[in-house]
């Protein structure tokens, strides 16, 4: 696990690094003054602390500049830093994963810190999940951090994926099965990777390629209740 602070406040810098070492006394922590100082380095890494308001770079601007590296990938947590409450609303805008202000309430940091890394130990294990789909007549590993929704139509199934898309003969509720609770069924021809979903609304949810899918409406009380339980289970969350 490779952490980053960035904070041109050195004494902040170290009160955030002490606060990780309570919880992960052997991390990998870097500190940076800047963020070109950061940005410079061109490394990525899985939890972010970042301060807003810098002399220099922002800590908004360094946001925007990992979000568009990780174009197509997990993102990476951000936790913002600051002693200002008028940025908390940009913060969504390149999904951060908190907000913490300044002075430091040590608790908070500590609850906060442990949800990120309960989020960050979700997404990796993600990471090494697949499933086995027999497609043009061979048998093909699909990792489920690739898919970003599965579709049924006339006895087959089509997976849709960062790389392409699968056709298969297979069974939805089959599939619903081996995906696991990361996945929603949200209408009988859709089952849906949570952690792919940008939008949705009462008639649709939209995932990460633009292709917006039918959420059945009698489903939608229980999806905002499996994607709040998702979310609050450290489920990537693109929203």
């Amino acid at each position: 696990m490779k952490i980053a602070v960035c904070d041109d406040d050195k004494a902040a810098r170290e009160h955030i690094v002490s606060l990780i070492k309570e919880q992960i006394p052997n991390a990998e922590i870097m500190t940076f003054a800047t963020g070109e100082e950061m940005l410079k380095l061109r490394s990525s890494f899985d939890i972010s602390f970042l301060d807003v308001e810098m002399r220099e770079m922002s800590g908004m601007d360094i946001a925007n500049h990992i979000r568009q590296e990780e174009q197509g990938r997990i993102k990476s947590i951000i936790i913002f830093v600051t002693g200002y409450e008028k940025y908390m609303n940009r913060a969504f805008d390149v999904s951060a994963f908190h907000y913490l202000l300044k002075p430091i309430d040590e608790e908070k940091f500590r609850n906060v810190f442990g949800c990120a890394l309960k989020e960050l130990s979700v997404a990796q294990e993600q990471t090494k999940r697949y499933i086995l789909v027999r497609s043009s007549g061979v048998q093909q590993k699909v990792y489920i951090k690739d898919i970003y929704y599965i579709e049924s139509a006339n006895k087959k199934v089509i997976i849709h994926t960062r790389t392409g898309i699968l056709d298969s003969y297979g069974k939805m509720d089959e599939l619903e099965q081996m995906t696991g609770s990361s996945f929603y069924r949200c209408h009988r021809c859709y089952l849906v990777n949570m952690e792919k979903i940008v939008s949705y609304n009462a008639n649709t949810i939209e995932v990460v390629n633009g292709d917006k899918l039918i959420l059945a409406r009698k489903k939608y009380n229980d999806f905002i209740k499996r994607y709040m339980k998702y979310a609050k289970d450290g489920g990537v969350v693109n929203v």
